[in-house]
Order: C-alpha cells, then structure tokens, then sequence
C-alpha cells in the first residue's frame, strides 16, 4: 500500500491561545485561525498541525484516556491507494467514504485515522551543505554556513509516537493490515516502522505504554540539517519555551533531536538528517537506554565568550 506518511495531524486542546503561541513560535505557518475554535499550522511542504477547542463537535471521539491526540491524518500517492485500503479494512471495521475521497476509520487500538490523497506540495528547497576535509567541498567560496537570523522553518512532518495501549495489536494492524516495514526495534519498548511509500527510517515508533496512558507521545518536523535545529531550538529557549530532551543525536535514524514540552500536552521535536532505508535494510533489535537512545547529548546553556566580564 503506497502510503507516504502523516499529512496533519489533529488535536483538540483546552487553551487555544497558548497552543497558537507555541507552534508559531515552533516555526510552522498559521494557514487558518477561527478565535475561540482554532486553526492549522503548516510546515513548507503543507503537511501540518490542526488545533481545534477540545470539546469541538466535529472532532473524532477523544480516547479514554483523555490524550489531545484526536486524529493522526495520512496522505497517500492516489484514489487508487485509498480504494485499496477501504477494501482492507471495511472487511471488519467501518469505513467513512467522504465527498472528497478521503476515508476515516479506527486502527485495531481506538486511534481515529484519516487517509487521503496526499496534500503535499512539492518543494525544491536548499538542503544544509557541509565542507568535509578530504571530499568536494560542498559549499564553495564566500558561501556562508549559517546566519544569526536564518529563518529555520520546518520543511515537513516527519513522524508520529504513539503510547500504544496493546503494542502487539498495535503493530499488526500497521505491518499486517497497512503494510507499514520494521526498519528497527527497541526490544524492551517498540518498533519502528515506516510505510511503503516513504525511506524515512521511521514515520511512526510505539510505546509499549498501559492503556490509561495511549495516545501521542511526541510529533516531529524535519529541519534544513543539524544548523536549523540547534538554532531553532536555542530561538524556543529564548522565548521561553521548556526543552524536554535534546539536543543530541539519535542512534536509530541518526537524526539530530531537540524535544520541547508545549501546551498541547505532547511534546513536539524539531529532527533533522534522518536515515533513508530500502527494502534490503536488515532491522536491528537492541534494548532501549541511555546507550542505545542517543549518540550523543548535549546541555544548552547561555551565550558564552571567553575573557567576557565575570568569567
């Protein structure tokens, strides 16, 4: 099944205005806002965050856990994808068929689903260029590397974690009903998986968690490299948002991390150089911790320069 992977993904919150504030400040552009009912947040590829009042009547059913996550939405190649899936799953679950040729449904844990026809816009964006003593240089003379005032947008959204009541069924329904491929697992946690029509090393990683806590653990943007994202990070931090982990350098997917607790009740994570796989990648399974969770970590602190009054 030629899924890509999440187009939007959808939240119903109790502070409207503080969660307007957040993703602002995150980066993503503000493409609808209705005060006192909420509004969407987009990266450059269009893919985006959509906040609306939690007791909206138009939002999928919360879970019972009370988790803000309300629908994770998946954009795929064509019409044909979508009548493949619905012939899938319409075999022991409904399936919504809506005017726009979207469809809604559950996955096997109660998580509101939404597939439709991609709406990504096609970018052509400059990607980070790094001289590496020893190759071609790949920025050339009078090039710069970075700027104080770069804009650090996010380019797309990358993945989704869940906190998956029952990660057995969980992980089923995605690899053996959406065909979603193991790319690695943590043994003592969960798999990562990415859809067919997607080499990112992961667009979705479950969490082994009790049921009372499912829902959405973490969302990511992918960045222009490792520059944007401590940069962006640092530009959170000023404005006084709280790092929850990062910055540092994951094993699996050897993406650059910097999370942030936000207002959403979730944590959001600007990413950044992540590994592309193919169908010859062979999985690895180790056992998740501090080890095995980052490369390496860093601590931000102030601005710093040596001989500085002080010091």
């Amino acid at each position: 099944m030629r899924i890509i992977g999440p187009d939007e993904i959808v939240f119903g919150v109790d502070d409207l205005d503080a969660c307007r504030a957040f993703l602002t400040d995150y980066g993503l552009d503000e493409t609808a806002w209705t005060e006192g009912k909420g509004g969407t947040f987009s990266a450059l590829d269009a893919t985006c965050v959509s906040v609306w009042k939690r007791d909206d009547a138009d939002l999928p059913a919360a879970l019972p856990s009370g988790n803000t996550l309300r629908q994770t939405v998946y954009g795929v190649e064509s019409a044909n994808v979508i009548d493949e899936i619905e012939a899938e799953l319409s075999t022991d679950r409904e399936v919504t068929r809506h005017p726009d040729g979207s469809i809604t449904c559950e996955d096997d844990c109660g998580f509101a689903l939404k597939f439709q026809v991609t709406k990504r816009i096609k970018t052509d964006l400059e990607p980070e260029r790094v001289n590496s003593p020893g190759a071609e240089p790949a920025r050339l003379e009078n090039q710069l590397g970075t700027t104080q005032d770069a804009a650090c947008k996010p380019r797309t959204l990358s993945h989704i974690v869940y906190f998956s009541p029952d990660i057995k069924k969980h992980e089923a329904f995605y690899m053996e009903r959406l065909k979603f491929v193991l790319t690695d697992r943590f043994t003592n946690v969960g798999p990562f998986l990415r859809p067919q029509a997607c080499r990112d090393h992961h667009t979705m990683f479950l969490l082994d968690t009790p049921p009372h806590m499912a829902g959405l653990e973490h969302i990511a943007f992918h960045m222009q490299g490792p520059t944007e994202l401590m940069l962006a990070g640092s530009r959170m931090i000023q404005k006084g948002w709280e790092s929850f982990w990062g910055p540092g350098r994951h094993v699996f997917g050897s993406n650059w991390f910097w999370y942030f607790n936000c207002p959403l009740m979730t944590h959001f994570e600007f990413d950044a150089d992540m590994d592309l796989h193919d169908d010859d990648w062979e999985p690895r399974f180790v056992e998740a911790g501090p080890q095995t969770a980052q490369v390496f970590l860093f601590e931000n602190t102030e601005k710093w320069f040596p001989g500085a009054p002080g010091d």
